[in-house]
C-alpha cells in the first residue's frame, strides 16, 4: 500500500467513527410508546416511560419497565413472544401469531428510517 491510500482509509475510519459517535449521541425528544392491537383492531397505547403491566384478553401479559417492553407470558404453544427481546426504538414490534397479538413501538415523531432490521 501507498502513502495516499493509508491516508484515504484512515480517513474513511475517523468518518466512520464520527458518523457512529454522532447516532448514539443524537437526543430523541419524541415520546415512544407501545400499540398494542388484537385481531387488527386497537387494544390500547402504552407510554414506554411508565412502568407498567398489563393483561391482554387472558392470553398475553406485557411488561413495559425501564422504556422497553417486552411479553412476559403467553398461552400459545411455541412461546416465542415469550422469548422475543424487549423492545424500545420506533418500528420494532412483538408478534404473537396464535393469540393474533402485535405490540409495536411508535414515536410521536416522525422519524427518518423506513424500517429497523435486526
Amino acid at each position: 500500500m501507498k502513502k495516499y491510500d493509508l491516508i484515504l482509509a484512515a480517513a474513511v475510519v475517523i468518518a466512520a467513527a464520527f458518523l457512529l459517535i454522532f447516532q448514539f449521541l443524537r437526543q430523541d425528544d419524541g415520546r415512544h410508546y407501545v400499540e398494542i392491537t388484537v385481531d387488527g383492531e386497537v387494544f390500547g397505547t402504552y407510554d414506554l416511560t411508565e412502568d407498567q403491566t398489563v393483561e391482554i384478553d387472558d392470553t398475553n401479559r406485557l411488561v413495559i419497565k425501564d422504556g422497553e417492553a417486552r411479553m412476559e407470558w403467553a398461552d400459545c404453544p411455541d412461546q416465542i413472544c415469550v422469548d422475543h427481546r424487549a423492545v424500545s426504538r420506533n418500528g420494532e414490534s412483538i408478534i404473537c401469531l396464535p393469540n393474533q397479538v402485535v405490540v409495536t413501538v411508535a414515536s410521536s415523531e416522525e422519524s427518518d428510517v423506513d424500517a429497523v432490521a435486526q
